[in-house]
């Protein structure tokens, strides 16, 4: 069986890096890698091709691309049965591509998908603080409603063909689009929870809120969670200001609820932080966890001014039909990937 590994690049000269020299002590070496950039300024394209002598790489250049659409150039220009998503920025732990490649061959029936997993990388305090109030430890995961990411993910090429690859009218948010279709049309992902790819969380609060616009942005535009970001709405707009003025108004018994609430909120990051933190000092502990109600907050602001940009989006192209790729009888519409006439 031979496995292809895709990834999508942009200005990712000096971090392409760390991805290919994990890709050079797999326990499997990729059978290919096929890599697109999509118009770098930097020297991503050189640096890539650098590793032509020790890997079996490629790189196609379409400038202006969209990672969907470089996904799907990519997965295009494989010639495996199976293809190995990832991104780069992204450190793979050596057995990452054995242990995705093995329900493909070991498993009966063969999946269709098998979904691996991913974990912060951090460098400072702060980065620390983000990985533990964004990202789930495997023990919360549920192997049978996870949805990977396209950084640590394996299908095959049939799979990829007959959901009409990712959805290419969508900036962000476009693997979770692509998850729930493969979901639909083959059931459960196989699960390999070795198959992880270490990344760099966000190093800057501006550059979390921003990552979380627009993903809630592509929320927005994919139709996605309404609830979730209903409940949000009213947490923020209904739950908690009522809280604040019933402790404010001369009911201080009023402060216990609005406190467990916080703490609530908070409680589940500050339990993954006790795990992730160990090599940090105590009070380093503290001060990570004193940025988990920061961190938890301005991501949340961020969500709810990016998911009505995303509906606004939505409601200005309407009539594209390849938006509407969830009918009301629950079947899949199109999903605007190289299938797909209409862009």
């Amino acid at each position: 069986m031979r496995v292809t590994v895709v990834a999508t690049v942009l200005n990712e000269g000096q971090s392409v890096r760390g991805l290919l020299d994990s890709l050079l002590v797999q326990t499997r070496r990729p059978d290919e890698v096929v890599i697109v950039d999509g118009g770098s300024s930097d020297d991503t394209v050189s640096v890539v091709q650098s590793y032509g002598d020790r890997l079996p790489i490629s790189v196609l250049v379409e400038e202006g691309c969209n990672i969907s659409r470089g996904r799907n150039r990519a997965a295009e220009a494989a010639t495996g049965d199976v293809i190995a998503s990832t991104d780069a920025g992204v450190r793979l732990a050596p057995v990452w591509l054995e242990e995705l490649a093995r329900p493909f061959e070991m498993a009966k029936p063969m999946p269709s998908v098998v979904s691996g997993f991913f974990v912060a990388s951090p460098k400072t305090l702060f980065e620390t603080a983000m990985g533990a109030t964004v990202l789930p430890v495997q023990a919360e995961i549920d192997p049978d409603s996870f949805l990977p990411s396209s950084r640590s993910v394996a299908f095959t090429r049939q799979a990829w063909q007959a959901v009409g690859g990712y959805p290419e009218w969508l900036d962000y948010s476009e693997d979770l689009v692509f998850d729930l279709r493969l979901k639909e049309l083959h059931g459960p992902f196989a699960w390999a929870p070795r198959a992880v790819a270490h990344f760099r969380p966000r190093t800057s609060l501006r550059a979390f809120f921003v990552q979380y616009y627009r993903y809630a942005r592509g929320d927005g535009k994919a139709d996605l969670w309404r609830k979730r970001h209903v409940v949000r709405y009213a947490t923020y707009f209904v739950a908690l200001p009522g809280l604040v003025y019933l402790a404010s108004s001369q009911r201080p018994d009023w402060l216990v609820p609005l406190v467990a609430a916080v703490f609530a909120y908070c409680w589940t990051p500050w339990q993954r932080l006790r795990r992730i933190g160990r090599p940090l000092t105590r009070f380093q502990v503290v001060m990570a966890g004193s940025l988990v109600p920061l961190l938890r907050a301005v991501g949340d602001v961020a969500k709810m001014i990016g998911y009505p940009a995303g509906w606004f989006w939505r409601l200005r192209n309407w009539r594209r039909a390849e938006i509407h790729w969830r009918r009301p009888d629950g079947t899949e519409g199109s999903s605007g990937g190289p299938a797909d006439l209409q862009q």
